[in-house]
């Protein structure tokens, strides 16, 4: 057994995880967001999604990524995660 390949992804190489970072880092650099206000919105999820729903919030993913527009032009993304426990079930006013 090779001990490397035990400390390794065997679905996915490497290389293509670099890429995806680097992607993703250039995104965040156009879209001119830093991490601090990535967790600024997530935390603002939270508190609004916490009113409907419980969460798994250790669990959460906020990212930016890109995606095409309907004219086909590459635009940046937030793209959010959110496992749930529980939906609450409020009362109707």
């Amino acid at each position: 057994m090779d001990f490397f390949k035990f400390f390794q992804r065997e679905d996915v190489a490497s290389k293509d995880i670099a890429k995806e970072r680097l992607r993703l880092i250039l995104v965040h650099d156009r879209a001119n967001v830093s991490p601090k206000f990535l967790e600024m919105i997530k935390s603002q999820l939270i508190d609004l999604i916490s009113d409907y729903m419980e969460i798994e919030e250790d669990q959460m993913e906020v990212k930016l990524t890109k995606m095409l527009n309907d004219d086909e032009v590459s635009v940046p993304a937030l793209v959010a995660n959110i496992p749930i426990k529980k939906v609450k079930h409020l009362a109707k006013n």
